[in-house]
Protein backbone atom coordinates (compact mmCIF):
# COMPACT_ATOMS: atom_id res chain seq x y z
CA UNK A 1 0.00 0.00 0.00
CA UNK A 2 1.46 3.42 -0.97
CA UNK A 3 2.31 5.86 1.79
CA UNK A 4 -0.08 8.70 2.47
CA UNK A 5 1.29 12.27 2.28
CA UNK A 6 1.11 12.39 6.08
CA UNK A 7 3.16 9.23 6.48
CA UNK A 8 5.81 10.53 4.09
CA UNK A 9 6.02 13.80 6.01
CA UNK A 10 6.34 12.03 9.36
CA UNK A 11 9.01 9.69 8.04
CA UNK A 12 11.01 12.55 6.54
CA UNK A 13 10.73 14.62 9.71
CA UNK A 14 12.08 11.73 11.78
CA UNK A 15 14.92 11.27 9.31
CA UNK A 16 15.90 14.94 9.49
CA UNK A 17 15.76 14.95 13.29
CA UNK A 18 18.45 12.27 13.27
CA UNK A 19 20.54 14.15 10.70
CA UNK A 20 20.21 17.78 11.79
CA UNK A 21 20.42 18.45 15.51
CA UNK A 22 19.50 22.13 15.08
CA UNK A 23 16.13 21.13 13.60
CA UNK A 24 15.23 18.64 16.34
CA UNK A 25 13.08 21.00 18.43
CA UNK A 26 10.92 22.39 15.66
CA UNK A 27 10.60 19.03 13.90
CA UNK A 28 9.83 17.29 17.19
CA UNK A 29 6.88 19.64 17.59
CA UNK A 30 5.96 19.11 13.95
CA UNK A 31 5.76 15.35 14.53
CA UNK A 32 3.12 15.84 17.23
CA UNK A 33 1.29 18.41 15.12
CA UNK A 34 1.35 16.29 11.97
CA UNK A 35 0.08 13.18 13.77
CA UNK A 36 -2.90 15.20 14.96
CA UNK A 37 -3.43 16.63 11.46
CA UNK A 38 -3.32 13.15 9.93
CA UNK A 39 -6.01 11.88 12.31
CA UNK A 40 -8.13 14.98 11.75
CA UNK A 41 -7.85 14.48 8.00
CA UNK A 42 -9.06 10.88 8.38
CA UNK A 43 -11.97 11.97 10.57
CA UNK A 44 -13.03 14.70 8.16
CA UNK A 45 -12.70 12.42 5.16
CA UNK A 46 -15.20 10.11 6.81
CA UNK A 47 -17.56 12.80 8.09
CA UNK A 48 -17.76 15.22 5.17
CA UNK A 49 -19.96 14.39 2.18
CA UNK A 50 -17.91 13.26 -0.82
CA UNK A 51 -18.89 16.00 -3.18
CA UNK A 52 -16.97 18.49 -5.26
CA UNK A 53 -15.80 21.22 -2.92
CA UNK A 54 -15.07 24.89 -3.29
CA UNK A 55 -13.08 27.37 -1.28
CA UNK A 56 -16.01 29.16 0.36
CA UNK A 57 -15.86 29.65 4.11
CA UNK A 58 -17.06 26.73 6.26
CA UNK A 59 -20.75 26.90 7.08
CA UNK A 60 -22.19 26.77 10.57
CA UNK A 61 -22.37 22.97 10.53
CA UNK A 62 -18.74 22.59 9.42
CA UNK A 63 -17.57 25.21 11.92
CA UNK A 64 -19.36 23.38 14.73
CA UNK A 65 -17.69 20.12 13.73
CA UNK A 66 -14.26 21.76 13.49
CA UNK A 67 -14.66 23.67 16.74
CA UNK A 68 -15.45 20.39 18.46
CA UNK A 69 -11.98 19.15 17.51
CA UNK A 70 -10.11 22.37 18.29
CA UNK A 71 -9.70 21.69 22.02
CA UNK A 72 -7.69 18.44 21.46
CA UNK A 73 -5.51 20.33 18.98
CA UNK A 74 -4.83 23.08 21.51
CA UNK A 75 -3.91 20.40 24.06
CA UNK A 76 -1.31 18.98 21.65
CA UNK A 77 0.20 22.45 21.18
CA UNK A 78 0.11 23.20 24.91
CA UNK A 79 1.94 19.94 25.75
CA UNK A 80 4.47 19.91 22.93
CA UNK A 81 4.82 23.36 21.37
CA UNK A 82 7.43 26.05 21.92
CA UNK A 83 6.77 28.14 25.02
CA UNK A 84 5.18 31.03 23.10
CA UNK A 85 2.72 28.79 21.29
CA UNK A 86 2.05 26.65 24.36
CA UNK A 87 1.05 29.73 26.36
CA UNK A 88 -1.17 30.93 23.51
CA UNK A 89 -2.85 27.51 23.28
CA UNK A 90 -3.54 27.62 27.02
CA UNK A 91 -5.22 31.02 26.71
CA UNK A 92 -7.28 29.86 23.75
CA UNK A 93 -8.45 26.82 25.73
CA UNK A 94 -10.01 29.23 28.21
CA UNK A 95 -11.62 31.39 25.52
CA UNK A 96 -14.31 28.84 24.70
CA UNK A 97 -16.20 27.70 21.61
CA UNK A 98 -17.76 31.01 20.64
CA UNK A 99 -14.31 32.53 20.32
CA UNK A 100 -13.08 29.44 18.43
CA UNK A 101 -15.90 29.81 15.89
CA UNK A 102 -14.88 33.39 15.18
CA UNK A 103 -11.15 32.60 15.07
CA UNK A 104 -11.51 29.63 12.72
CA UNK A 105 -13.78 31.51 10.33
CA UNK A 106 -11.39 34.46 10.30
CA UNK A 107 -8.32 32.26 9.80
CA UNK A 108 -9.98 30.52 6.85
CA UNK A 109 -10.63 33.83 5.11
CA UNK A 110 -7.37 35.66 5.78
CA UNK A 111 -4.72 35.24 3.08
CA UNK A 112 -1.69 36.30 5.12
CA UNK A 113 -1.92 35.65 8.88
CA UNK A 114 -0.90 38.63 10.95
CA UNK A 115 -0.46 37.08 14.40
CA UNK A 116 0.24 33.80 16.18
CA UNK A 117 -3.48 33.13 16.76
CA UNK A 118 -4.16 33.07 13.05
CA UNK A 119 -1.09 30.96 12.30
CA UNK A 120 -2.18 28.44 14.93
CA UNK A 121 -5.75 28.36 13.62
CA UNK A 122 -4.53 27.84 10.06
CA UNK A 123 -2.29 24.98 11.19
CA UNK A 124 -5.44 23.37 12.63
CA UNK A 125 -7.46 24.05 9.47
CA UNK A 126 -4.76 22.79 7.11
CA UNK A 127 -6.06 19.16 6.91
CA UNK A 128 -9.55 20.50 6.18
CA UNK A 129 -8.16 22.74 3.42
CA UNK A 130 -6.10 19.89 1.98
CA UNK A 131 -9.13 17.60 1.90
CA UNK A 132 -11.34 20.19 0.18
CA UNK A 133 -8.63 20.98 -2.34
CA UNK A 134 -8.18 17.28 -3.15
CA UNK A 135 -11.91 17.03 -3.87
CA UNK A 136 -12.11 20.26 -5.87
CA UNK A 137 -12.14 20.65 -9.61
CA UNK A 138 -9.33 23.17 -10.03
CA UNK A 139 -9.04 25.48 -13.02
CA UNK A 140 -5.83 25.14 -15.04
CA UNK A 141 -3.12 27.22 -13.38
CA UNK A 142 -1.65 29.85 -15.68
CA UNK A 143 2.07 30.32 -15.26
CA UNK A 144 1.93 34.11 -14.92
CA UNK A 145 -0.07 33.96 -11.68
CA UNK A 146 1.70 33.25 -8.40
CA UNK A 147 -1.38 32.60 -6.29
CA UNK A 148 -2.89 29.27 -5.33
CA UNK A 149 -5.53 28.15 -7.86
CA UNK A 150 -7.68 26.83 -5.00
CA UNK A 151 -7.45 29.21 -2.04
CA UNK A 152 -5.77 32.26 -3.56
CA UNK A 153 -2.86 32.42 -1.13
CA UNK A 154 0.72 33.22 -2.06
CA UNK A 155 2.91 30.13 -2.49
CA UNK A 156 4.76 28.95 0.60
CA UNK A 157 7.57 27.23 -1.29
CA UNK A 158 8.76 26.01 -4.65
CA UNK A 159 9.76 22.59 -5.98
CA UNK A 160 12.12 21.58 -8.77
CA UNK A 161 11.44 18.29 -10.54
CA UNK A 162 13.21 16.69 -13.47
CA UNK A 163 11.26 17.00 -16.72
CA UNK A 164 12.81 15.84 -19.98
CA UNK A 165 16.30 17.36 -20.05
CA UNK A 166 15.84 20.10 -17.46
CA UNK A 167 14.34 20.81 -14.05
CA UNK A 168 10.96 22.52 -14.02
CA UNK A 169 9.69 24.64 -11.14
CA UNK A 170 6.30 24.44 -9.54
CA UNK A 171 4.91 26.40 -6.61
CA UNK A 172 3.19 24.89 -3.59
CA UNK A 173 0.56 26.40 -1.33
CA UNK A 174 1.52 25.79 2.28
CA UNK A 175 -2.13 25.81 3.36
CA UNK A 176 -4.08 23.54 1.00
CA UNK A 177 -0.93 21.98 -0.62
CA UNK A 178 -2.09 22.75 -4.18
CA UNK A 179 0.81 22.69 -6.65
CA UNK A 180 1.03 24.47 -9.98
CA UNK A 181 3.65 25.13 -12.66
CA UNK A 182 5.51 28.44 -12.63
CA UNK A 183 8.38 29.74 -14.74
CA UNK A 184 11.79 29.50 -13.08
CA UNK A 185 13.09 32.95 -13.95
CA UNK A 186 10.17 34.97 -12.65
CA UNK A 187 9.69 36.35 -9.15
CA UNK A 188 6.45 34.93 -7.72
CA UNK A 189 6.13 38.05 -5.59
CA UNK A 190 6.17 40.81 -8.19
CA UNK A 191 6.72 39.22 -11.61
CA UNK A 192 10.29 40.50 -12.07
CA UNK A 193 11.92 38.70 -15.03
CA UNK A 194 15.43 40.21 -15.10
CA UNK A 195 17.63 37.33 -13.99
CA UNK A 196 20.25 39.81 -12.77
CA UNK A 197 17.75 40.88 -10.12
CA UNK A 198 16.81 37.32 -9.13
CA UNK A 199 19.79 35.98 -7.15
CA UNK A 200 19.74 32.39 -5.92
CA UNK A 201 21.63 31.35 -2.79
CA UNK A 202 22.51 27.91 -1.49
CA UNK A 203 24.28 26.55 1.59
CA UNK A 204 26.33 23.38 1.98
CA UNK A 205 24.25 22.26 4.98
CA UNK A 206 21.11 22.27 2.82
CA UNK A 207 22.16 20.63 -0.41
CA UNK A 208 18.69 20.50 -1.98
CA UNK A 209 17.35 23.92 -0.94
CA UNK A 210 17.61 27.12 -2.93
CA UNK A 211 16.84 30.55 -1.49
CA UNK A 212 15.39 32.41 -4.47
CA UNK A 213 15.38 36.15 -3.88
CA UNK A 214 14.16 39.21 -5.73
CA UNK A 215 15.93 42.57 -5.63
CA UNK A 216 12.85 44.33 -7.03
CA UNK A 217 10.38 43.52 -4.22
CA UNK A 218 12.92 42.21 -1.64
CA UNK A 219 11.04 38.96 -1.07
CA UNK A 220 12.29 35.38 -1.18
CA UNK A 221 10.97 31.86 -1.46
CA UNK A 222 12.72 28.59 -0.69
CA UNK A 223 12.65 25.97 -3.42
CA UNK A 224 13.26 22.27 -2.74
CA UNK A 225 15.36 20.71 -5.51
CA UNK A 226 14.12 17.13 -5.79
CA UNK A 227 16.61 16.47 -8.58
CA UNK A 228 19.32 16.57 -5.91
CA UNK A 229 17.49 14.68 -3.17
CA UNK A 230 14.56 12.49 -4.08
CA UNK A 231 13.90 11.66 -0.42
CA UNK A 232 13.13 15.26 0.48
CA UNK A 233 9.57 16.21 1.35
CA UNK A 234 8.94 19.81 0.29
CA UNK A 235 6.85 20.84 3.31
CA UNK A 236 9.11 19.19 5.88
CA UNK A 237 12.44 20.19 4.35
CA UNK A 238 11.26 23.78 4.02
CA UNK A 239 10.38 23.83 7.70
CA UNK A 240 13.67 22.19 8.74
CA UNK A 241 15.73 24.82 6.93
CA UNK A 242 14.80 27.64 9.32
CA UNK A 243 18.43 28.87 9.53
CA UNK A 244 18.12 29.92 5.90
CA UNK A 245 15.15 32.10 6.86
CA UNK A 246 17.24 33.81 9.52
CA UNK A 247 19.97 34.43 6.95
CA UNK A 248 17.55 35.81 4.36
CA UNK A 249 15.92 38.15 6.88
CA UNK A 250 19.38 39.36 7.85
CA UNK A 251 20.01 40.24 4.21
CA UNK A 252 16.87 42.37 4.09
CA UNK A 253 14.52 39.95 2.34
CA UNK A 254 10.99 39.14 3.54
CA UNK A 255 9.46 35.69 3.06
CA UNK A 256 6.75 35.71 0.44
CA UNK A 257 4.42 33.58 2.60
CA UNK A 258 5.39 32.23 6.05
CA UNK A 259 4.67 28.58 6.73
CA UNK A 260 1.97 27.46 9.17
CA UNK A 261 4.31 27.77 12.13
CA UNK A 262 4.91 31.42 11.31
CA UNK A 263 8.42 30.85 9.95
Amino acid sequence: MPQSPWQRRLERAQELIEQQAFAAEILGFYLHLSRFQEQLHRDLERLLPKQTSNVSAPGAEQLAMLAGKFAPFLSVVERNGPERLAELASRLQEAGKNHWFELLEQAWRVRAPSDAREFLAQAFLQPYAELLRARASLPPAEGKYASCPFCGRKPGLGVLRQRSESAARSLVCGFCTAEWDFRRLVCPGCGEENDNRLPVFTASDFDCIRVECCEACKTYIKTIDLTKNGRADPLVDELASAPLDLWAHGQGYAKLQPNLLGM
